[in-house]
């Protein structure tokens, strides 16, 4: 939590040796624990019976059961050259990968769970995507290493079942 609330711009990226590498912002009096926040999402989370699962999306996905309910937050298939970053991790998250998640997607919706994913607003997410429901939205981005990249964007959700 620190290093995210510190850190320039809000940026989460690693180095090829998976070693967090953002430097820090310039912030006068961050707010690094907001201890009520954190409370209330644990008391939610817990009355809830919701699990968080951090690690390759297949092995996040065994247990998943007719009724539940899987939000995918890739990331995002490039716009251009100039946004396509994806080192979250050091082995990144390629095409292939994107591709291995629309099946993942697949096979969850044949298994009767409700599934939600967002993406990039582009012709390949809806390519990928196509037997599903996609919806437009337009979302702001407030971080990103140069101003230019922030702001609004069009951004694409995919769900396997209606509104």
């Amino acid at each position: 939590l620190y290093m995210l609330r510190v850190n320039f711009n809000g940026l989460y990226r690693v180095n090829s040796k998976n070693q967090f590498n953002v430097p820090y912002g310039r912030y006068k009096n961050p707010k690094i624990v907001d201890e009520e926040l954190i409370s209330a999402i644990s008391v939610y989370i817990n009355n809830n019976q919701l699990e968080i699962k951090v690690g390759d999306f297949e092995k996040a996905i065994v247990d998943v059961r007719t009724g539940d309910f899987v939000y995918f937050d890739p990331p995002y298939i490039p716009l251009s050259e100039t946004s396509a970053f994806t080192s979250y991790t050091h082995e990144g998250f390629s095409f292939a990968d994107q591709v291995r998640l629309r099946d993942a997607f697949k096979r969850l919706s044949d298994t009767g769970a409700y599934v939600m994913l967002s993406n990039s607003s582009s012709a390949l997410v809806e390519e990928l995507y196509k037997d599903f429901n996609i919806h437009y939205v337009e979302a702001t981005r407030t971080n990103g290493a140069k101003s230019s990249s922030r702001g609004k964007i069009s951004e694409i959700i995919v769900t396997n079942y209606e509104k």
